[in-house]
């Protein structure tokens, strides 16, 4: 990475940091009095706060409203498309939750209501709150596209929340001829993980050359340019010649139409069919957000910056994929350091004090083979009431860098994943 001495980065990631830079000090902390909180959402961004929310203060009474008795992650969920790995390397449990003394509710929030402070559930129950903290992840614009609706996903997946979606997605390429097509369409911005799309082709590629090498990639992108561009088409170009077919915004990449039965898409000046097709729709904040009047216009969730909470709903914190807290990407690394944020100044709140200035940190591997690396990093800061950027922080992974370099990256990527894994749910 260039500015930033990785050594020096991954400092920032562990949670004393995380404490630190939300500005609280450990006696203001245990000085908060015994409350109520509500978290929705198990994933980065929710588990993260309920587990951080006990070791600010472990008077608080924490719930995590969670309907899932794991949870599957998006982050390495392409390694499982690309059968590097199985689905159990990406699934993770609540039990260390559990023994922290967070209650779990496998149930669904259905409704928040800001005003009585209280979380209606699917099966019936309230569980009333003093604060709640939402992580409800995404939900998808169907109808954006003519023929794009949630009935095709048994024969169109989208993978893009891991789980079933997932494993349908790798047994259709299983299945899929030598000599076949993989279609694949991104979305438009924002969307959740940036690099998400590249690293899915790279990895499908990947598969390809090892076990269907006649088979090709073709990549219909609605915009003109994505993340980490330059890096991924140098490791496409260097590993996988020409099989990786890409279309954006300037030359017909725009889906306009879906025809699920014939797996074609058509833009405006021609179709194209594949043997297997992914398409990943337009996005929207979590549902629940906008039944609790949490989104705007936008789809997504106005925040205030300093503390997460929703400048539409007092009381309520979203954050994660569902705010609005550019210019931080919507990605897992983000959900989860805005989630101590979060929780640090939630803690701080119930005990009558001021949140601290806060500090986050992201970063981001992706890979392009299983030996192959490539990462962006960037630290914020908070001034003028908005996160920003600093100056001189962060990194991207260089251009033209050596077998060596990218084989480190890979082995960076995985010891991201493992460590902040352990991190949330260890």
């Amino acid at each position: 990475m260039r500015k930033l001495n990785r050594r020096t980065f991954n400092r920032l990631l562990g949670a004393a940091g995380a404490t630190a830079a939300a500005g609280l000090s450990a006696p203001a902390i245990a000085a908060a009095t015994k409350a109520r909180v509500v978290v929705i959402g198990g994933g980065f961004g929710g588990a993260t706060a309920a587990k951080y929310l006990t070791r600010f203060d472990p008077g608080i009474s924490v719930t995590l409203v969670e309907p899932s008795t794991s949870f599957i992650t998006c982050p390495f969920s392409n390694t499982v498309i690309g059968g590097l790995n199985d689905m159990g390397f990406i699934t993770q449990s609540y039990d260390a939750l559990k023994a922290r003394g967070v209650k779990i509710v496998h149930d669904l929030a259905v409704h928040i209501d800001g005003g009585k402070k209280q979380v209606k559930l699917a099966r019936g129950g309230m569980l009333p709150f003093d604060r709640c903290i939402v992580s409800p992840g995404i939900d998808f614009r169907w109808g954006a596209i003519e023929g794009l609706t949630a009935d095709i996903i048994g024969t169109i997946p989208h993978a893009w929340k891991a789980g079933p979606q997932t494993t349908l997605l790798r047994r259709q390429l299983e299945a899929m001829p030598n000599g076949g097509t993989f279609l694949i369409s991104p979305p438009p911005n924002p969307f959740r993980c940036p690099p998400g799309p590249g690293e899915r082709i790279s990895l499908v590629a990947n598969y390809f050359k090892k076990h269907k090498p006649k088979s090709k990639i073709v990549v219909l992108d609605p915009k003109k340019k994505f993340s980490k561009q330059g890096l991924f088409k140098e490791g496409w170009a260097k590993l996988y010649g020409g099989m990786i077919d890409y279309h954006n915004i300037d030359n017909d990449g725009v889906v306009i139409r879906v025809d699920a039965k014939g797996k074609t898409l058509h833009t405006n000046f021609g179709k194209y069919s594949g043997d297997v097709v992914n398409v990943i729709p337009a996005q929207k904040a979590g549902k629940i957000a906008d039944v609790s009047g949490l989104s705007d216009q936008t789809g997504w969730c106005p925040v205030d910056q300093k503390t997460f909470e929703s400048k539409l709903v007092a009381g309520v914190h979203v954050i994660g994929d569902s705010s609005i807290s550019s210019p931080m990407p919507k990605s897992g690394f983000a959900a989860s350091t805005q989630a101590k944020v979060c929780a640090a100044a939630v803690a701080s709140l119930l005990a009558g004090e001021t949140p601290g200035t806060p500090k986050f940190v992201n970063t981001c591997y992706s890979l392009v083979a299983p030996d192959y690396g490539i990462s962006v990093a960037m630290v914020y800061g908070y001034e003028g009431g908005k996160i920003i950027k600093i100056k001189g922080s962060g990194g991207l992974s260089p251009s033209g860098a050596d077998a060596n370099f990218h084989q480190q990256e890979a082995l960076f990527a995985d010891g991201w994943y493992r460590s902040i894994s352990k991190d949330i749910w260890g």
